[in-house]
């Protein structure tokens, strides 16, 4: 007997519990903030993990959550200071202005030089990409 699709999108999974998840993410973050910035072996790791979170997200195998029919009134107010950090950045790479205005990018280079907060970094940008796989 063959199992419909919809039932098997629904079935819970056991490795897609946070007590699973969390720590994944984790290990997986704490591998990234060992390698060095910009290194072919950092570029080849976002690549492999940003690659299986892609390919997670594009299998029906992974339960979706629902996402919400309206956004709420509140959100414009997240979308504002977003908006105004993507339009500086392009803004400041586009006129390629290196000490005197410098990128937010290169400002946080100091910060990233620390595996610890390269980790955390990494943690975040997993986070928030296994959050988008979820949707």
């Amino acid at each position: 007997m063959e199992q419909s699709p919809e039932l098997a999108v629904d079935a819970p999974r056991v490795w897609d519990r946070p007590i699973v998840t969390v720590p994944v993410l984790a290990c997986l973050s704490l591998v990234g903030g060992q390698l060095p910035s910009f290194s072919t072996q950092a570029n080849l790791y976002v690549l492999g993990t940003g690659g299986a979170l892609i390919w997670v997200g594009l299998s029906n195998r992974m339960p979706r959550r629902p996402s919400p029919r309206r956004l709420p009134p509140g959100v414009v107010w997240w979308v504002l200071p977003a908006a105004l950090f993507g339009v500086l950045e392009a803004a400041t790479f586009a006129m390629a202005a290196k000490d005197d205005f410098p990128t937010f990018s290169r400002l946080a280079d100091p910060l990233l030089e620390d595996e610890l907060f390269r980790s955390a970094a990494w943690m975040a940008w997993l986070a928030a990409f296994w959050g988008l796989v979820r949707r």
